[in-house]
């Protein structure tokens, strides 16, 4: 189990990962709409490892039969793992462009409030809020547990689909090796 774990929380943590990091290293798509969509829909297509990686290991680990706690560890352990991961990957990237993007994402949030027509007031409070987020940003103890959060609960509600999915048998039941002649 801790094979399948590690293999399919290491896959999913670098499908989540490289896509984003590539976007914030090359590409400036602001932090609005359009890309928490690619972010979102970039996680849930990996984290369906979730339910590979629970499904290969029920049909041959466990021949063809799991529960659902046991199911929805192994979902929980390959969310963890992709989350490590993808914290890790974070900071790569976050030190590969010096921390430009907590300053894009400040100046972001001004243009944000500016195009609402923000009053001169509360654009200064808005770039205020953005001066203390970078400070907030910078400690590491307030960026990595966000940075795991950013993913974890999709991954959660995928591995509580899995496991209620992956528990009846009768649902993708393990095939049999063809028999050759």
């Amino acid at each position: 189990m801790l094979r399948t774990l590690l293999t399919f929380g290491l896959a999913a943590g670098v499908l989540i990962i490289a896509p984003l990091s590539f976007i914030v290293m090359n590409l400036d798509m602001g932090h609005g709409g359009f890309a928490m969509l690619i972010s979102y829909l970039t996680m849930i297509l990996a984290f369906s490892l979730i339910f590979m990686g629970i499904k290969r290991h029920r049909d041959t680990a466990l021949g063809g039969v799991i529960r659902f706690g046991p199911a929805l560890a192994l979902g929980l352990g390959i969310t963890v793992t992709a989350s490590v991961v993808y914290v890790i990957g974070w900071e790569i990237a976050l030190a590969a462009t010096r921390y430009s993007f907590i300053d894009s994402y400040g100046a972001g949030m001004v243009e944000a409030a500016r195009a609402k027509g923000a009053s001169p007031a509360r654009l200064a409070q808005v770039a205020a809020e953005a001066r203390a987020f970078r400070a907030q940003y910078a400690n590491p103890l307030y960026r990595l547990p966000m940075t795991f959060i950013e993913v974890f609960p999709v991954g959660v509600v995928v591995s509580l689909i899995s496991a209620a999915v992956l528990r009846n048998s009768r649902i993708l039941p393990a095939r049999a090796p063809l028999a050759v002649a």
